[in-house]
């Protein structure tokens, strides 16, 4: 059962964009429940009331890949702003991407042990007659950066542990080939560019 995860950014856009960010997180998590996919978010980009600029989203199961292909791409949302009453623009756009592992190792940080925090959780979502109930799901924190992420697809902790080290160190790797490379879409930082047109899907609220 293979591990997607996509990258999902307000760009630069306004408040508003972080409020279809939110919206499309909650849409993901609804979607992969209904393909019987397991989710995970990891938000970042500085969080406000209204939302974070960027987010990571892991998704595992048969139908991940095609749910992931199914969004990769710009996502519009169409709605009245909630926070300017009277403001005419209602097309707000968020930017969904793939993320691949970094390929220069040069530039790949090495997690230690002594930078990790876990803690176990009782694990949920869906499953069936398979579905984990014991406490074998895991919390994991990088205390240096403040990344977090949940792991709960496996019903042994000690591969539940594994595999949110290998997450985390996707999610770094993918920060250290940002500061290499300024022109390739940060991680948790709002993307410089975000394309308009061809939406691949729209959302009313």
């Amino acid at each position: 059962m293979g591990e997607v995860m996509l990258f999902l950014t307000a760009g630069n856009g306004p408040v508003e964009c972080r409020i279809a960010l939110a919206a499309l997180i909650e849409i993901l998590s609804r979607e992969a429940m209904t393909r019987g996919c397991s989710f995970e978010e990891t938000r970042g980009g500085q969080p406000d009331a209204f939302g974070p600029k960027s987010a990571v989203v892991a998704l595992s199961g048969e139908k991940a890949e095609e749910m992931a292909e199914a969004y990769c791409g710009t996502v519009r949302f169409v709605f009245k702003s909630p926070v300017r009453k009277g403001h005419q623009r209602q097309n707000w756009f968020v930017g969904v991407r793939r993320l691949e592992p970094c390929a220069d190792a040069a530039v790949v940080p090495t997690i230690e042990h002594k930078d990790l925090r876990f803690e176990t959780l009782r694990a949920g979502g869906p499953g069936g007659q398979h579905q984990n109930t014991t406490d074998s799901a895991v919390r994991a924190t990088h205390v240096p950066s403040g990344i977090t992420v949940v792991c709960r697809e496996e019903r042994s902790q000690h591969r539940n542990n594994a595999t949110a080290i290998r997450r985390l160190q996707s999610i770094l790797e993918l920060i250290a080939a940002d500061h290499e490379e300024q022109e390739k879409a940060a991680l948790f930082v709002a993307s410089k560019q975000l394309e308009r047109g061809n939406a691949v899907k729209t959302f009313r609220l």
